[in-house]
């Protein structure tokens, strides 16, 4: 991966990821409780979705995450084998 699509890749994780969990949370946070939104509020919620903004961009986005996780063989490989056989 090249460092311009590595960049890309964080600047979506921490916009997509962290933002959008954030806000979503402190939505959720509001509605349920009605706690009053303070800065203690806003960085607990920032510290819960941090890692699931990782695990979901990093892991479960990743492009061969479901090829590896189900063993599942690319079909250009599978084709390639035939046809040298």
């Amino acid at each position: 991966m090249k460092i311009r699509n590595k960049t890309l890749r964080f600047i979506e994780f921490f916009l997509v990821g962290v933002i959008m969990g954030v806000a979503e949370d402190i939505l959720a946070v509001s509605l349920s409780t009605g706690e009053r939104i303070t800065f203690k509020v806003i960085w607990i919620v920032f510290l819960v979705a941090l890692p699931f903004a990782i695990i979901s961009e990093y892991v479960v986005d990743h492009p061969r995450f479901w090829k590896t996780i189900l063993r599942l063989k690319d079909e250009n490989e599978v084709e390639k084998r035939q046809n040298s056989s």
